[in-house]
């Protein structure tokens, strides 16, 4: 049967409320909301700096900055992260099925960090280095610690890499805005992506890597080693499409996003996502049945942006199109 899970975000500022709609709505594959309207430290860069044990970084109005040590802000959002996984192990007793974390990835992280005496991390090769080993070893930890707190689960880890796309074409700006910062070249890409999605899979997670910016590179998160993608199928161009039939050819996984994020006018509808699926399976050349237990129904992308009773809504439908595909 096809799964069905969320993206990552979720609306509002209450854990155990979110925990209670995604074990609700999704209760054959969990995954760990973020809640981002409880501030910076909540956000997935914030996430990021929580799980990071070696580097110390603090909030400054342009952001988070690469420090010497840990400031208020990193520890206030390790202890909002506590409290998630708290609020976890008590929604997820007993379960047993795949359970999702979402990490920001490590160019995404270096496009959105600052280094200490300004401009953005991505500027600075050997820090960007040092930062994508950090998260690596960050990853490792995390996946060790949901493992032992929800010892039935299989845990997937998935990387956020939205501004990766920018990343690779050089459009991620400077501190100044006038100008832009050098492109970055495949292998480098490879490299880091390939760290922390080894440091990942070595801890016992399966991993994909997510984007739903426009042109997602699905050739290189396969080739650096991720077991699935998950993008945003309104989004892909047609040399993306033929990407994503090639994960699924050579036996990945791809989590598809089939409902908005975000209301569009019209209440979200199970026939429309279950006929983009069929749509977009028959245009691969793929049979829905034969893909059944590696496709996995979610959300375009994060629900932040939406209110609770949309989110709830939007996951239900995700999950009633999975069970209804092959049917």
């Amino acid at each position: 049967m096809t799964a069905a899970t969320g993206v990552g975000s979720m609306p509002g500022e209450d854990i155990d409320e979110a925990m209670r709609i995604v074990a609700g709505e999704l209760p054959e594959f969990l995954h760990l909301p973020e809640l981002p309207a409880r501030g910076a430290g909540a956000s997935m860069t914030g996430r990021g700096v929580a799980i990071i044990g070696e580097l110390g970084f603090d909030l400054q109005p342009a952001g988070w900055r690469l420090t010497g040590a840990a400031g208020a802000d990193q520890l206030r959002a390790r202890s909002l992260l506590d409290r998630d996984l708290d609020a976890l192990e008590i929604h997820a007793l007993g379960y047993e099925g795949p359970l999702k974390l979402q990490v920001i990835g490590p160019w995404t992280l270096a496009a959105t960090v600052e280094r200490p005496r300004g401009d953005r991390l991505l500027a600075d090769f050997g820090a960007r280095r040092e930062l994508a080993q950090a998260l690596a070893e960050g990853v490792a930890a995390q996946v060790a610690v949901v493992a032992k707190r929800v010892p039935g689960a299989s845990i997937v880890l998935q990387l956020d890499e939205p501004a990766l796309p920018a990343v690779l074409a050089g459009r991620v700006p400077t501190a100044s805005g006038f100008h832009r910062h050098r492109s970055v070249d495949l292998p480098l890409a490879d490299e880091a992506l390939r760290w922390v999605l080894d440091a990942a899979r070595e801890a016992g997670a399966t991993t994909l890597v997510h984007c739903c910016a426009d042109e997602p590179p699905i050739a290189l998160f396969r080739g650096a080693g991720a077991d699935g993608v998950s993008v945003d199928l309104a989004r892909l161009s047609a040399g993306a499409l033929d990407a994503l039939g090639e994960v699924l050819d050579s036996g990945g996984s791809a989590h598809l996003g089939v409902v908005p994020a975000v209301p569009t006018g019209a209440p979200p509808s199970e026939r429309a996502a279950i006929e983009t699926v069929r749509r977009t399976c028959d245009m691969l050349g793929f049979d829905p049945g034969e893909l059944s237990d590696r496709l996995v129904l979610t959300p375009a992308c994060g629900l932040a942006g939406a209110s609770p009773s949309y989110a709830r809504e939007a996951l239900r439908v995700v999950r009633t199109a999975a069970r209804s595909l092959v049917e």
